[in-house]
């Protein structure tokens, strides 16, 4: 605009020129809508239409992921899950990178607009003639103007890049989806190894002092010459065996409760209090709707992840391409003078000056071309890398299936056994006290009972975690709002002030 009005005072044969020059290059500008390099289209992968353990499944089910750890009916755990998603610090990281990503696309729209620039200037100057005689004489000089410059984006680079910065700006959305699907899996499996370590606590001590009462009675019986020493030390020894058990446990279970508070964004010991009441294993219901393997490409975040990845890099091959072909860039400037401010624009003198500049890559060396095939490289191992998420995908949900129905079959078992044993154990003791059984059937069965419950907890800890596993394979996570703006350092005093001095290090 500044230099369209500096030629309302040209002479008309040259604003003729001008404009004539203008609508030339509008024309060359008009032109400048083709692009080069490949145009992305998303893969077509061949997937199977169900999943192989599910292959009796008709219709398939489209799987229920909102909010699926709900399913586990536990209020404390759903508590741990919003105050993860809140406070988890690798969430704060992808909040970040989303931020950083969609500043970077901001800065790429700059490039298809044109850039101006004001100046300014003030001087005092003092001359002195070479006539005899003459006073030197001291003046002032102000100057003001404006520089444009406008790149035409000819073949597409410029658009290229804003295409590969908006996938990138879309890449780091699906990276905190990402997260926050890790983030929750992790949590709900750590609370669930908590409560398993401390019903195995709980059993320890228990069946401990259970057993450490046995040792004592077959203390007394062998004083009294009614057990032998065997019976006096095996009872003992057993006794020994599940309190060693105890240490262990709490061991594990410290552990656990540490790596759940870290991810909760709290110190390590923060959760103890709240766990310290203790509760059963949750267990979720059944059965588990898991859909079909082409839903992953839509519920996987990670999958969507290598697919913006694999666009981006797509994009960066016509980015590198226009590099190869030429270049045209409008610059223009007005500039006035005067030795006063009231006289600018006014009595002061006036420049001006508009046109192209062509930029033609004539020798490079080959490195334009190499540049193109970096990125084409680059693009075929985001196309293996989309590929082999979509693979790890299917086989996370294949596993987790599989794991999730045998689990179920196992726990019905050793709950079957676990009460068989527990019979047996009273059996043994009644028969022990009438004299029928001989006492080491009596430390048999309840070292058994001690074993077949044992691995019923765990038995129960595994279900929830293979439940756990199959709604992260098949994508689950937070789909609550997450605001991304806020940044995690809040700067103050930014405004232009005065610096303060450094202090000096004591080294």
């Amino acid at each position: 605009m500044t230099i369209l009005s500096a030629r309302r005072n040209l002479p008309p044969s040259t604003r003729t020129g001008a404009m004539k020059l203008a609508l030339s290059l509008l024309s060359v500008a008009l032109l400048a809508g083709c692009v080069v390099g490949p145009d992305y289209e998303q893969p077509r992968l061949a997937l199977p239409a169900y999943w192989r353990n599910k292959k009796g499944q008709t219709p398939a089910k489209a799987p229920e992921l909102s909010q699926w750890w709900r399913q586990l009916r536990d209020p404390l755990l759903n508590s741990f899950v919003a105050e993860a998603v809140e406070g988890n610090l690798d969430v704060a990281l992808a909040k970040a990178k989303i931020r950083e990503a969609r500043a970077t696309y901001r800065e790429q729209q700059g490039t298809l607009l044109p850039s101006v620039d004001g100046s300014a200037s003030a001087t005092r100057a003092r001359s002195t003639s070479s006539v005899a005689g003459s006073q030197p004489s001291v003046y002032n000089q102000y100057q003001g103007g404006f520089d444009a410059s406008w790149e035409l984006d000819l073949f597409g680079g410029n658009r290229r890049g804003l295409d590969a910065a908006r996938y990138g700006a879309e890449a780091a959305e699906e990276e905190l989806r990402d997260t926050l699907v890790t983030l929750v899996g992790d949590v709900a499996s750590y609370y669930i190894q908590a409560r398993e370590y401390q019903s195995l606590l709980a059993l320890a001590r228990r069946s401990a002092a259970s057993q450490r009462e046995t040792a004592k009675l077959t203390q007394e019986q062998f004083t009294a010459g009614e057990a032998t020493g065997v019976d006096d030390a095996k009872a003992d020894a057993q006794a020994t065996s599940t309190e060693a058990d105890i240490p262990t446990y709490q061991i594990s279970y410290a552990q656990t409760i540490h790596r759940l508070s870290i991810l909760l964004g709290q110190p390590p010991a923060a959760l103890e209090g709240r766990l310290k009441k203790g509760g059963a294993v949750p267990l979720p219901k059944a059965p588990v709707s898991t859909g079909i393997p082409a839903e992953l490409l839509v519920n996987r975040p990670d999958v969507r992840l290598a697919e913006r990845q694999l666009a981006q890099s797509t994009a960066k091959i016509g980015q590198a391409e226009a590099n190869r072909y030429p270049s045209i860039s409008l610059t223009g400037n007005i500039a006035t003078s005067a030795l006063s401010t009231s006289d600018l624009g006014k009595k002061s003198t006036i420049g001006w000056s508009f046109g192209p500049t062509l930029t033609v890559p004539i020798f490079e060396g080959g490195r334009l071309k190499a540049a193109v095939d970096v990125a084409k490289a680059q693009r075929d191992q985001y196309y293996v890398a989309y590929q082999a998420a979509v693979l790890s995908a299917m086989e996370d949900v294949e596993n987790a299936i599989v794991s999730l129905s045998q689990t179920r079959t196992r726990y019905a078992k050793l709950s079957s056994s676990a009460a068989s044993y527990r019979r047996a154990a009273e059996l043994s003791r009644t028969l022990n006290a009438a004299g029928a059984v001989d006492f080491l059937d009596v430390l048999d069965a309840e070292r058994s009972l001690y074993t077949a419950e044992e691995a019923l907890i765990r038995s129960r800890a595994d279900i929830a975690i293979y439940f756990i596993a199959l709604n992260k394979a098949l994508g689950g996570g937070w789909d609550g709002g997450i605001d991304v703006s806020k940044p995690a350092v809040v700067d103050v005093n930014t405004e232009p002030h005065l610096a303060r001095a450094k202090p000096h290090s004591s080294g």
